[in-house]
């Protein structure tokens, strides 16, 4: 097969061999594919976002048994969707989640958009997930572009433009709407992300299975490692939580956070956040933790230093059990029994903390 086909050429191959494997070879079953109902479609896409598949399934499928259609989702309280998001982190995507689902229901009828222009307008709804939902659900004809999507274009065409530039989004849009096949728009853009995801894999992908490997840009000129190309480096935060569990009567103070940072919208408890990494006899006895605490508090237990790595910081924190003999001054902070904690969504750095210890 020819390296150095001309344009049209390329394509052709490109998209016969893509749709040849996708008939032949994909085995990848998920419980959304095929899926033509625009809710349950939409509810996968916002769970898959920055989720990985094994996790976001049993997310999904609790969704869905709860809550089957979009109007049962409106009804629903924030801390009961909360709740059941409990763990998926980027708790952002579940204020969209219910605000989208509560105008669908209340102001659009209980009816999902239908058109493109529609569905990119829902909150929470970016053009990949509007193409998604537009091709899946509608057979309109909007090409994906996701991680999978760009990495395969990327390294089929041997095209290093970052990807995460302005230039890069618009050069590999522009390919992913040309390369797509308008008759049935929903199952070539499934077949390109399950490509990516099970073929041309990030690490370790399978080019020498690969039925596209013959007019591979990259597998023959060996730049496979090499693409696609990002430009910028994320700079990650490290941060250091330390939570006391204050209990008062059998009672631990907790409180809402409310700030636009990580976990909004959750629960937690009581949280002192240092600039560095304290040695725990300095911190039990500085001002930070006096002031909030007082001299009435016990020490109880002290956990060992946990850890936890989201995408854009660090997040490095312990936990500190006390008993107190009279309450707290911040107003911040609510009292409430452990029964009333088993119904309140905590961030994943807590609940883990809470399987460990076998608490509440």
């Amino acid at each position: 097969m020819q390296l150095y086909m001309n344009k049209t050429e390329k394509a052709t191959y490109f998209i016969k061999n893509l749709i040849f494997w996708n008939k032949q070879f994909n085995k990848r079953n998920m419980p959304w594919k095929g899926e033509k109902d625009p809710y349950k479609i939409w509810l996968s896409e916002i769970i898959l976002q920055q989720t990985r598949v094994e996790q976001g399934l049993a997310y999904f499928n609790k969704f869905v048994k709860k809550y089957p259609n979009v109007n049962l989702l409106a009804l629903a309280t924030d801390n009961d969707i909360f709740k059941m998001w409990e763990g998926l982190g980027y708790y952002s995507r579940c204020k969209n989640l219910i605000a989208t689902a509560r105008f669908i229901a209340f102001e659009n009828a209980g009816i999902f958009p239908k058109k493109y222009s529609e569905i990119l307008n829902l909150r929470g709804v970016g053009p990949y997930t509007a193409a998604a939902i537009a091709s899946f659900a509608y057979n309109l004809p909007y090409a994906v572009v996701d991680g999978n999507v760009l990495r395969v274009l990327a390294r089929f065409f041997g095209k290093n433009i970052p990807i995460d530039t302005l230039a890069g989004k618009k050069y590999f849009n522009e390919l992913a709407q040309n390369l797509l096949d308008k008759e049935e728009p929903g199952i070539y853009n499934q077949a390109i992300m399950d490509f990516g995801a099970t073929i041309c894999k990030p690490q370790l992908p399978i080019c020498s299975a690969c039925i596209l490997n013959k007019t591979c840009v990259s597998f023959k000129k060996n730049l496979v490692k090499d693409l696609p190309v990002k430009e910028k480096n994320l700079v990650k935060k490290h941060r250091f939580f330390y939570y006391i569990i204050a209990e008062l009567n059998g009672k631990i103070y907790v409180k809402k956070r409310a700030e636009k940072d990580i976990w909004q919208n959750l629960w937690e408890f009581i949280l002192i956040e240092q600039q560095e990494k304290v040695p725990m006899e300095d911190f039990i006895t500085s001002t930070a933790f006096s002031t909030i605490l007082g001299k009435n508090a016990t020490i109880k237990n002290i956990s060992p230093f946990y850890k936890q790595q989201l995408t854009h910081q660090t997040i490095e924190g312990c936990f500190v059990l006390v008993k107190l003999k009279s309450g707290i001054s911040n107003k911040d902070y609510t009292l409430i029994s452990k029964s009333e904690m088993q119904e309140l969504a905590f961030p994943r750095f807590i609940t883990n903390y809470f399987e460990r210890n076998g608490l509440f």
